[in-house]
């Protein structure tokens, strides 16, 4: 462990810097500490020349904390509370679901696109951002600069839509469920998520209530990180088996399914039986505990972003830049005419 600390540290120190910024100057919060600490990551490695005593750390940190900030994210999710909003809005969220992933899979063929960047986008823009990300990337086998490359597309439009969906709302004449169901199906980041439905309560004086509606659509969306990661594991395997064939390799489920995201799952059924079983001052310091849990997996997914920016090729990401933009512009607006078009139909709007 000691030839990781060094870049332990340094990831640690930019996620820190990155952290308290956006604590200082609000105004940030709908870019967030993990873009920050991707670019601050990016100038820093173009100084970096050698990277030997750092790249270890910097490895172990892009990979290991991103999946320990995963299970520790299931710790905010109480599966009981999101049942309670689940029916209505579990069409609009399997509908714009489906729409990212077949337009990303459309976007992909039509401008040869690497498919694990198309994938990334479509579950980033689908589900939860850089969250759904930091799942799916072991799962396909996705290297730092594919990673680094999704993430900075999804939060690009993160902050259009925390910028511009409550005003687009309140034209378009949503009620205060209709924005709730819109932020929560259209918006990709929990974080921006809250910036537009708390912009939304404070142009209404709802005193809250969409923001609370609003979070628990999204928390029921980000479910669907399970059966995707399933789903990307069984097809991950099959390629496998059918590569190796020939030479009578056998590569199982299990060998290619990430632990983590059981761990993900146990953490979430843990939260619901808590909720459940727990009264009084026990459930205050359940409640307590899960809520550190939360903040500090949002940490570590700064952290584990500062290290993906540090091995990320600034130039290069640049240059191929272009192709994963506007993938990510097509689902983003393909996503929010969904959810519009579904709440139209469904009577809510």
């Amino acid at each position: 462990m000691k030839e990781k600390s060094r870049g332990i540290l340094l990831c640690f120190a930019i996620a820190l810097a990155a952290w308290v910024v956006v604590e200082l100057i609000p105004v940030l919060e709908v870019m967030g500490s993990a873009v920050l600490a991707i670019l601050a990551g990016m100038v820093l490695g173009m100084f970096l020349k050698d990277r030997g005593p750092w790249k270890a750390g910097i490895a172990f940190t892009s990979k290991k904390v991103l999946q320990l900030a995963v299970v520790l994210l299931g710790f905010g999710l109480n599966l009981g509370k999101i049942g309670e909003v689940g029916l209505t809005s579990l069409p609009i969220i399997v509908t714009t679901i489906a729409t990212s992933l077949v337009v990303a899979y459309v976007m992909c063929r039509a401008l040869g696109m690497p498919s694990r960047i198309s994938t990334l986008i479509g579950v980033g823009s689908s589900i939860c951002g850089g969250s759904a990300i930091a799942a799916t990337a072991p799962v396909i086998g996705a290297d730092d600069e594919e990673i680094a490359q999704a993430i900075s597309v999804i939060f690009l439009f993160n902050v259009a839509a925390a910028l511009i969906f409550p005003s687009l709302g309140g034209a378009l004449g949503l009620s205060d469920t209709g924005f709730g169901l819109f932020a929560g199906t259209a918006v990709n980041d929990t974080s921006s998520v809250t910036a537009a439905a708390s912009t939304w309560d404070t142009m209404r004086d709802t005193g809250g209530a969409v923001l609370e509606y609003a979070t628990i659509v999204k928390l029921t969306r980000t479910l669907a990180i399970i059966p995707i990661t399933l789903a990307l594991a069984a097809w991950r395997a099959s390629r496998e088996r059918k590569s190796g064939g020939g030479g009578g390799v056998q590569v199982s489920l299990k060998s290619v399914f990430p632990m983590f995201i059981l761990y993900f799952v146990l953490a979430s059924v843990v939260t619901t039986l808590a909720t459940a079983l727990l009264t009084g001052a026990a459930l205050e310091g359940a409640n307590a505990l899960f809520k550190l849990l939360k903040t500090l997996s949002k940490f570590f997914i700064v952290m584990a972003m500062a290290a993906i920016g540090l091995n990320t090729d600034v130039v290069k990401l640049v240059k191929t830049g272009g192709k994963p933009i506007l993938m990510g512009f097509t689902c983003w607006v393909a996503i929010a005419c969904v959810s519009l078009g579904m709440q139209r139909m469904l009577g809510i709007w």
